[in-house]
């Protein structure tokens, strides 16, 4: 197998991007992009760091992430595996990438920029839950936004194809997979939802 290793052979697979692909990027939240992005209750956080590339799904039952201002999104760093592989990640390379979706809608909106976790009282305490916040916040600098096109969804019917989980191996088949049946199994996932339901916050 060959790898393509020159840019240039690379766009002359492909062609020039149209107009739209260009027009549509912004450099801080217009909006047309708040809107989205307010809609929003999920988003998949990339970093890259060291080690590698790491692609983290985030999620909320409202916005996942807040807007500070115009150039700035908050996101909550909700409970989680403790394995900070993101977090870890922005301390040594503040690069991220944003992909936020929205089910029944194939668009995707992007933002790419740089980040920094924070401890702030203040900050935290805008994602309050009686009590409850998350232990730190990412707050990310846009450096730009745009829309993603929505073919990909439309391909994998994501919001359309129906239920296709049937048959899936469950975390607690993998985990004793992986441990040669020391860890997981069927307890694990009898206990994992109501564990879930309550270190949710």
């Amino acid at each position: 197998m060959q790898p393509i290793e020159d840019i240039d052979a690379l766009k002359a697979l492909y062609g020039r991007p149209a107009a739209p692909a260009l027009l549509k990027v912004a450099r801080r939240m217009t909006p047309l992009y708040r809107k989205w992005i307010q809609a929003s209750r999920l988003c998949i956080l990339s970093t890259v760091g060291p080690e590698g590339t790491d692609a983290s799904p985030r999620g909320d039952t409202g916005p996942v992430a807040q807007e500070l201002d115009p150039g700035r999104l908050a996101l909550p760093d909700w409970r989680g595996n403790n394995r900070l592989d993101s977090l870890r990640n922005i301390i040594r390379d503040p690069r991220v990438s944003l992909m936020f979706l929205v089910p029944g809608s194939d668009n995707v909106v992007r933002a790419n920029g740089r980040g920094l976790v924070t401890a702030d009282d203040d900050l935290r305490a805008r994602f309050d839950r009686d009590g409850r916040g998350p232990a730190t916040v990412i707050v990310i600098d846009i450096a730009e936004i745009y829309t993603q096109c929505a073919r990909a969804l439309m391909r994998a019917e994501t919001w359309t194809g129906g239920d296709q989980s049937a048959g899936l191996p469950t975390v607690g088949q993998i985990l004793a997979e992986m441990t040669d049946g020391e860890e997981g199994g069927a307890d694990y996932d009898r206990a994992w939802p109501e564990r879930a339901r309550n270190s949710l916050w």
